[in-house]
């Protein structure tokens, strides 16, 4: 089934649900990674610097990998395409107008969004707020 590639059906049916759990991002050598992935990331990307992994706090320090900054993930239950133009940039930027950055992984069905722990509720609201068509703010 293809995603959903219109905006403004996308922004008015996407469901943010805020994920249990904090994740961090913590960098290892690609070399390395087989020493890692027994920790299960939710998320690997490689770089040029090394292999970015998304793991649970709990993971990363089991691992003694940095744990900071401490995130929440949100993810947007609408399947949208990844060709979809403008869903990234229209929630970024509300999230932006409130000061949150947002970290964002899209992944084959869904949007995952990385914030602070401590703006997980206020990144909610905003999230919701734009779904709805109201004003964030």
């Amino acid at each position: 089934m293809p995603g959903i590639t219109d905006l403004k059906q996308l922004i008015s049916s996407m469901k943010p649900n805020l994920v249990d759990g904090e994740f961090v991002f913590c960098s290892v050598p690609a070399s390395a990674l087989t020493n890692y992935v027994h920790l299960k990331p939710i998320g690997m990307f490689q770089e040029t610097e090394g292999m970015t992994l998304i793991l649970s706090i709990e993971a990363a320090r089991q691992a003694r990998l940095p744990a900071e900054p401490v995130m929440r993930m949100i993810t947007l239950d609408v399947h949208s395409s990844l060709e979809a133009v403008g869903l990234t940039a229209a929630f970024a930027t509300t999230l932006g107008n409130v000061g949150i950055s947002a970290n964002v992984v899209a992944a084959y069905y869904h949007d995952h969004i990385f914030v602070p722990t401590a703006d997980a509720a206020r990144a909610m609201a905003a999230l919701k707020a734009l779904s709805a068509g109201q004003d964030p703010l």
